[in-house]
């Protein structure tokens, strides 16, 4: 993973200095709310329902165990003991005191992290597939590009004030784990006579106008690919709209323009800024991509098979929380932050802690954090994968639950965010408990189900197979079911199902759905989004809505 220079830990040691003036000048009443507020966007700080909330950046999903342990340590000290994982790779901090935020800061860049631009109208952390790197079908790693992309949009003059945020995701696999089409920038790696470059999509998002990227390049060689980058961002900070902020972002100037005139634009942009960059850009990629070099992969598999071959409750975790490795002798793990009934998300200082133990120990010292809220041991020697999950087990976090109903992603709702217009948490919590104590999960199989508290979608409820949108009904919490979505290569937008329903009928309207499901699949090997395909809406708009049929009897 990329090691901080000296310039890198020099820049952040005045950027945080800056700051903690500019609290110190909050709190003594130098300063305005209205007038810190910019400030402290800049910085990752958001004035939430109860508190403030610090999110910090975890760039294209990568830490290692000294960094996860600080992440600890910064829960216990200066929050409750406790992190939330966010969809964007980042680990937000719900409770700090505003006094304690540039203290924290400081212990962030003492482990090479920070929270700069997790927040306001510029580039956000750069996401990426959590696989990098040990996916088996991975054409190239992402986390390179990501990095390239992190350093040339930090602290960005002419991007601080974009018309709105901007989102950015890299994926070098064909599966495309980090949904690069719902993102404003989305990059797939791939390559084209032996020279390594990416498919450009532009113009994706979710929120109240979701949208499916569009590709605006087939193919950018990685020589191309910053100035392509940057010609994309120059077009977009002079068209997009300032007038109105829900049309504000990129696929909606996407959406005005066509992608026919946004592909001209930028291609007139690119020639200009490309001479510019005088491939200063390429000798610093060189430079990173040495600082992720695969490890030194070990053969044998220990006494593995025994214990797969013996343990029924191993080989369930392991069948459902592990993919294929790109070494036979190694698997790529999951450890799900979705026990039943648990917030989805959240880990505790401990279980961070038996986290950086088990990467230090075992797995190479390397953790990922995945848009879909668990955490990963993306190199694990398949010999100690069984003494892994004991530990696992052991700190409650041997949840087999990868893919299944209940590994929810879900917004913080209205428990903490002051945007939210219903709760998030406790849907979640209820839909996982019901359907581990029907003891279905494991018979459904795959099915994604994504819950945001208002129209913002940051639960990306919108690629859900079954998407819940949590809204506010005449001062009544609703829930709009959404069906079909997907997030993957084929990425699509689920068609809303019909009318809400209230708090207390969501997990009843999900079992019904999930029931219909069990009764027209094919056999077992059909999806649930692959029923869906086959036969449409019809069969589960008819379980969530049975009073129309009635009525039309």
């Amino acid at each position: 993973m990329y090691a901080y220079t000296s310039f890198d830990r020099d820049f952040l040691a005045e950027r945080n200095a800056q700051f903690r003036a500019q609290v110190e000048r909050r709190i003594d009443g130098s300063l305005t709310e209205d007038e810190f507020k910019p400030l402290r966007l800049m910085n990752g700080l958001y004035l939430q329902l109860h508190a403030y909330m610090l999110r910090v950046a975890i760039p294209y999903g990568t830490l290692n165990s000294a960094q996860m342990r600080q992440l600890a340590m910064i829960a216990d000290r200066w929050d409750k003991g406790y992190g939330h994982f966010t969809t964007r790779q980042n680990i937000q901090y719900n409770w700090p005191k505003l006094k304690d935020v540039p203290d924290m800061l400081d212990a962030l860049a003492e482990v090479g992290m920070h929270a700069i631009q997790t927040s306001g109208n510029t580039i956000r952390n750069v996401t990426a597939d959590h696989f990098a790197g040990a996916a088996a079908e991975e054409v190239g790693d992402p986390r390179p590009v990501a990095e390239l992309i992190r350093q040339w949009s930090t602290d960005h003059p002419e991007f601080q004030f974009l018309p709105r945020k901007f989102k950015v995701a890299v994926t070098g696999s064909d599966q495309d784990r980090a949904v690069t089409a719902a993102h404003d920038i989305g990059l797939r790696l791939t390559e084209r006579d032996g020279i390594l470059g990416a498919t450009v999509l532009v113009g994706g998002g979710l929120g109240r106008t979701p949208m499916i990227g569009k590709v605006l390049a087939e193919f950018v060689a990685l020589d191309d690919l910053l100035p392509y980058l940057e010609a994309i961002v120059a077009v977009y900070n002079l068209l997009g709209r300032r007038d109105n902020k829900y049309k504000a972002r990129i696929k909606i100037t996407v959406h005005e323009n066509g992608i026919d005139e946004i592909r001209r634009l930028v291609d007139a942009e690119f020639a200009p800024r490309k001479a510019a960059f005088n491939g200063a850009d390429m000798a610093l990629l060189q430079k990173i991509q040495a600082n992720f070099a695969a490890p030194d992969f070990a053969s044998g598999q220990g006494d593995y098979s025994a214990h797969y071959a013996d343990d029924p409750i191993f080989r369930s975790f392991v069948d459902t929380n592990t993919a294929a490795h790109r070494h036979a002798d190694y698997t790529i793990l999951t450890v799900s932050l979705k026990a039943h009934g648990k917030t989805p998300g959240d880990a505790s200082s401990d279980q961070m802690r038996v986290l950086a133990d088990l990467a230090q120990t075992y797995a190479h010292d390397e953790l990922r954090i995945s848009h879909e809220q668990n955490v990963i041991l993306p190199h694990l020697p398949k010999r100690h994968l069984h003494a892994v999950y004991d530990a696992l087990a052991e700190a409650g976090l041997a949840t087999a639950n990868i893919g299944l109903i209940s590994d929810i992603i879900a917004c913080p709702g209205m428990d903490y965010c002051a945007l939210a217009t219903a709760r998030s948490i406790p849907v979640a919590q209820e839909i996982a408990t019901r359907f581990e104590e029907l003891k279905l999960e494991h018979e459904v199989g795959p099915l994604k189900i994504k819950i945001s508290g208002c129209i913002n979608a940051c639960g990306h409820h919108h690629v859900g197979h079954i998407g819940i949108l949590g809204l506010d009904r005449a001062g009544v919490e609703n829930y709009q079911i959404t069906l079909g979505g997907d997030g993957g290569p084929y990425a699509v937008v689920g068609e809303r199902a019909g009318p809400g329903f209230a708090y207390d009928e969501v997990t009843d309207a999900i079992e019904r759905i999930v029931r219909a499901y069990l009764d027209v699949r094919e056999d077992a090997s059909e999806t649930f989004l692959d029923t869906y395909k086959r036969l449409g809406a019809a069969p589960f708009k008819a379980a969530l809505y049975p009073e129309v049929k009635a009525d039309a009897a």
